[in-house]
């Protein structure tokens, strides 16, 4: 298939299941790569976990997978052992999402990969780091979150622990799997070495978490709790109007003095006038501004705070992003034809001059793809495309039992 992308001509030999790492070779696909699902006969259980036109075909399955090739391979058999060698000899990148201990029962640890190709990205995507005394633990997204602190600051913001309403720790892990791959291939550009890459949720996040909240705790000795005070203090939510809400950040002492000077709040004056004022009583400006943004509707403010170059937005559902004039202007929905018909979907976010991203094509129906791919790698004798299908129908994914379940990094 044709790419203009800036991943055209990589291979990457994808073993990964569920969000974390399907959301990484998903990019890489849109970016160019040619991206080869390898599934067990009973398919990616991501497959069944949402709504979708058939089974097999739910939506999350199919965001992430799109512009993918699926080869269902048995990996406790030989020959599916056999055809799995094959692509790593042709491969650029292999990457896999199960346990350290399952893939090297299965005999493809690095340096067994390292063997059948020195020059392959092997990129590891786990739960916790191999290093630490965790390292077998199963990770779920939900937990991750909770390790990471991601509870804990959000009682601090709404006075309840609670996760965050995405996905968050799958979807960051992965975009950090995505540049830690492409930095190896970068290497690999320079000097010809392929290498092993290990990218673990738990550490992801703990780093993503850090940012901002490892504040005054990074200092020997600590100047304070590990937490950004903005970020956590409980006014900070969009202000009610009166006929809705917004978002909006009178931030820097330019906004803050245009803010005043235009809107004339009774309570403004020097205790103010700073940005390092502000901060040391944050909570409090946060509720003086609360209280005057219940003055006007939210239409008359969005006017007023654009035109005074504060960042203001209105608060808008997932629904709307589909209708929103900005991202349907800029060319940010693709739509897609598909067996089931056409499918928008969000498309990438990154924007090339000379070697643009975009939708390589639909996700894969479970084993669409297990007879070209073996005729390419010259293994049609081996029969393995009787382990499944090239278009199963509705229902017919899931009849197998799994050759792969031992997943470390799960929504």
């Amino acid at each position: 298939m044709e790419h203009p992308g800036p991943l055209a001509g990589v291979r990457v030999v994808d073993l990964t299941a569920m969000v974390m790492g399907p959301y990484c070779t998903q990019i890489m696909a849109d970016m160019g790569a040619d991206v080869i699902k390898v599934e067990p006969p009973a398919g990616d259980n991501t497959r069944h976990v949402s709504v979708g036109p058939e089974p097999g075909m739910g939506g999350v399955f199919v965001n992430v997978n799109r512009g993918k090739r699926s080869v269902v391979l048995d990996l406790r058999s030989a020959e599916g052992k056999d055809a799995l060698s094959e692509l790593v000899r042709h491969g650029d990148v292999f990457i896999h999402s199960m346990r350290a201990k399952a893939i090297a029962k299965l005999g493809f640890g690095y340096d067994e990969v390292a063997a059948l190709n020195p020059s392959i990205v092997y990129t590891n995507c786990y739960g916790y780091g191999r290093r630490g005394p965790d390292a077998d633990l199963t990770a779920y997204d939900d937990t991750i979150q909770a390790e990471c602190g991601l509870p804990y600051v959000q009682e601090q913001l709404t006075g309840t622990a609670g996760y965050v309403g995405t996905i968050i720790a799958d979807k960051v892990a992965g975009m950090t799997a995505l540049y830690a791959t492409m930095m190896a291939l970068f290497h690999r550009e320079r000097t010809g070495e392929g290498q092993e890459v290990e990218v673990s949720m738990f550490e992801t996040m703990a780093a993503f978490m850090l940012v901002e909240h490892a504040n005054g705790a990074m200092f020997t000795p600590p100047l304070g709790p590990a937490l950004y005070p903005r970020a956590v203090t409980a006014n900070r939510k969009p202000y009610r109007t009166k006929d809705g809400h917004i978002s909006a950040l009178v931030y820097n002492d330019k906004q803050w003095t245009a803010f005043v000077e235009a809107v004339e709040p009774s309570w403004a004056d020097e205790r103010f006038a700073t940005l390092e004022q502000r901060a040391r009583q944050i909570d409090t400006v946060y509720g003086l501004l609360a209280e005057t943004f219940l003055e006007r509707t939210t239409r008359d403010w969005l006017a007023l705070l654009r035109s005074l170059d504060i960042p203001a937005a209105p608060v808008r559902t997932l629904d709307e992003l589909f209708d929103n004039p900005h991202l349907n202007e800029a060319g940010f929905f693709e739509t897609v034809d598909t067996p089931n018909g056409p499918v928008r979907f969000p498309g990438p976010p990154a924007w090339f001059s000379r070697t643009p991203g975009k939708i390589a094509g639909p996700a894969p129906r479970l084993g669409a793809h297990t007879g070209a791919i073996l005729d390419e790698l010259g293994l049609d004798e081996l029969g393995l495309d009787e382990l499944g299908p090239s278009e199963p129908g509705p229902g017919e994914a899931g009849m197998h039992a799994p050759a792969m379940d031992e997943s470390s990094t799960d929504e």
